[in-house]
């Protein structure tokens, strides 16, 4: 892993600048306004289980069972260290810049700066020498960087995405709100002087729509918002913190308090619906009382006419984006990966009953072929065996590279 110099440079140096919230614009060091335009490294260092083709067995948690079930638990690990040095890699951040990007945000797992039992990994996890590589590659290729806790502790969502027990526990449990903030500002702390970082979006979608208690649960948002990031400003009083919304980044009208930092700005989510300024008008209208940037963390899963339309309303409407996901299974993302054939008994066993013991080993396929499967997905992960999906990356704005 190659690391970044960000503990090497002396917190006092005057010559380390940051992007700067002014208004409704991120304003870059040389003074230049930024305007994000990227995509997203989901299912790295968070898997999800439609990426791999799984509709049930969605969770990270969920998926290392399913691997574990067919190979083995050090196999499994095995293939989780494989798959975290093979599926993002110097080559995939110098393709994303070739295509004119500007910025990409990067979601995690909490676990990956604990000593919990996650991808392959129960002690010494590696989540700064994962980021620091990307830190590394990103200033190489004149990228920006936002890093997104995607998990958080507790669960902030209530669903699969957060890796939770199917209930945002972390607003209600105040031993997963210090570890939360006792996180955020130990990353806050080791990458206080890096530039390349824009800034830390602290939960990725809080507080999904299936609870009866909902407004209990958005009413408690924002005082963590605020507990969190005090914990970073201890440390750390450059970077822009990004604050998203209850309901999927969506519901912005619990967040009563926009000016307790200089350095914030809001994030949102779209897929479907509308591609018009109508259908995030109320996006538009928090911005503009909010008098901070907006900026589309996720948007994606749509034909390319709708998702050039929509690349319109944001540009014309003063919103950055960054698309979902990069790479994932076949289609829909900029890098497509072709399955292996064998690939097709993965996912029918990961489909198939789970309840029993006796239904998991009637199920599962030869251990050898499953083993095969595995170790073809990690090759066929690698960018050089990917297939760009060109229209996509044009609906996005941004223009397909030449082959070399």
């Amino acid at each position: 892993m190659a690391w970044s110099c960000a503990q090497n440079v002396d917190a006092t140096t005057e010559e380390v600048t940051f992007v700067q919230v002014k208004g409704h614009d991120l304003i870059k060091p040389d003074g230049e306004k930024l305007f994000i335009v990227g995509t997203n490294l989901g299912n790295w260092l968070n898997p999800e289980g439609y990426m791999f083709g799984f509709q049930r067995m969605n969770a990270p948690r969920q998926i290392n069972d399913l691997f574990s079930h067919l190979v083995g638990p050090d196999a499994a690990a095995e293939f989780w260290q494989q798959f975290k040095d093979n599926y993002i890699t110097r080559d995939d951040i110098e393709y994303i810049a070739s295509t004119g990007a500007n910025t990409i945000r990067l979601p995690f797992h909490y676990k990956l700066f604990t000593d919990e039992d996650y991808m392959g990994l129960t002690s010494s996890q590696d989540g700064f020498a994962r980021i620091d590589s990307v830190v590394s590659w990103c200033r190489d290729a004149n990228l920006y960087l936002i890093l997104d806790m995607h998990d958080a502790p507790g669960g902030q969502t209530g669903d699969n995405i957060d890796d939770s027990y199917g209930y945002p526990w972390l607003l209600e449990s105040e031993k997963s709100q210090q570890q939360f903030c006792d996180i955020w500002r130990t990353i806050a702390d080791y990458y206080k002087n890096e530039p390349v970082i824009l800034g830390y979006e602290l939960i990725n979608e809080p507080i999904a729509t299936y609870f009866d208690n909902q407004d209990e649960l958005n009413a408690k948002l924002e005082p963590l918002h605020k507990r969190c990031v005090a914990a970073i400003r201890e440390v750390d009083p450059n970077h822009v913190i990004l604050i998203g919304a209850p309901q999927w980044n969506s519901n912005f009208e619990p967040l009563k308090d926009t000016d307790y930092d200089p350095q914030l700005m809001f994030t949102c989510h779209r897929y479907g619906g509308d591609p018009t300024p109508a259908a995030i008008q109320s996006y538009i209208d928090f911005r503009d009382k909010s008098n901070r940037p907006m900026y589309m963390g996720e948007i994606g899963h749509n034909t390319d006419e709708w998702q050039a339309e929509f690349v319109k309303t944001m540009k014309d409407n003063n919103i950055g984006y960054t698309f979902w996901p990069y790479k994932k299974r076949e289609n829909s993302c900029m890098m497509g990966i072709q399955m292996p054939e064998e690939w097709e008994e993965v996912v029918r066993f990961a489909e198939g009953p789970h309840h029993t013991f006796a239904e998991i080993r009637e199920a599962k396929p030869d251990r050898a072929k499953a083993k095969v499967a595995l170790d073809k997905f990690i090759e066929q992960c690698k960018l050089k065996n990917c297939v760009p999906q060109e229209g996509y990356i044009t609906s996005m704005g941004l223009k397909v590279p030449q082959a070399k």
